[in-house]
């Protein structure tokens, strides 16, 4: 059984992960049925996710994708704020966290009902970020990106890099744990597709689960990304584009389960859910040994 700490409330599965259903209030998210441009729109694509079975919906409304652009918090507020409104007014307990690098925008979202931050800076873009999620005992999801969206892909990092990306990560869940936050309330994300190229990715994937020494969750990201269109490509016709991505992404999710990972974030939360539950009914903890 897998269990995460909110602030008042202890979410447990018996499924070997997770599943975070994406929300993007967004013009611009990398896959483009994801986006959700009106609250109306978020709020229909956020029951649905809950009607297949999300654990946590994590609702952003800053793309990072590879060359986009940073928006301002009040444009964030004006994204996400109304649909957590919302989604608390129609009743849905689910646990909510906000994609967020804003402090401003995360208070904003915790007034309106959400539960948990998941952050691309990892604490690092805003010093306010770090004791508001101390006060309010909220889960944190620190993620390692090399440069920003505008750019990181310009010089990404290759296939040696898990010694480097496992001491940043340690390095701020350290940072955090200092600043008030609980351990048990720290997940760790290595962010695949953030600043690093295809081989750098997989060995990630690989060895997620020795990120931190295994003293904090892995959330692993790999949600119709580029790195699975990569490795479907064909010689005639190059990377497969992420509306073909599905079934490479439940094997990527699937195996990242087995190397460790705690929790899996995806667009396609039906399919993940029947994924997971399959693992864990045919026997997760036989096949997870087989892996290592």
């Amino acid at each position: 059984m897998k269990t995460l700490f909110f602030a008042d409330r202890t979410l447990t599965t018996t499924r070997p992960a997770f599943v975070m259903g994406i929300v993007n209030v967004t013009p611009d998210s990398f896959y483009a049925p994801s986006r959700t441009e009106s609250t109306v729109n978020g709020l229909d694509a956020a029951l649905r996710l809950i009607d297949e079975g999300a654990d946590i919906l994590d609702i952003g409304g800053e793309s990072t994708r590879p060359g986009a652009q940073y928006v301002t918090a009040d444009e964030e507020i004006q994204r996400v704020v109304p649909l957590i409104q919302q989604l608390r007014a129609r009743g849905a307990v689910i646990p909510i966290s906000v994609d967020t690098r804003k402090s401003a925008v995360l208070r904003a979202a915790l007034d309106a009902g959400a539960d948990m931050l998941n952050d691309v800076s990892a604490l690092e873009d805003d010093a306010a970020l770090a004791p508001l999620c101390a006060s309010t005992h909220i889960p944190v999801v620190l993620m390692h990106k090399a440069g920003v969206p505008r750019s990181m892909q310009h010089n990404p990092l290759t296939a040696d890099c898990f010694e480097r990306v496992n001491a940043y990560l340690t390095a701020r869940a350290h940072y955090a744990e200092t600043c008030g936050i609980a351990g048990d309330k720290i997940i760790v994300d290595p962010g695949i597709g953030f600043g690093k190229n295809t081989e750098a990715n997989l060995s990630l994937v690989r060895q997620c689960g020795a990120l931190c020494e295994g003293r904090y969750p892995v959330l692993m990201a790999l949600s119709r990304k580029t790195l699975i269109g990569e490795l479907l490509a064909t010689a005639s016709g190059g990377a497969v584009c992420a509306e073909e991505r599905l079934y490479g992404t439940l094997c990527a999710n699937l195996l990242s389960v087995l190397f460790g990972a705690s929790i899996i974030r995806v667009h396609d939360v039906k399919a993940a859910v029947d994924t997971m539950t399959v693992l864990g009914k045919i026997g997760y903890t036989k096949a997870h040994e087989c892996v290592q």
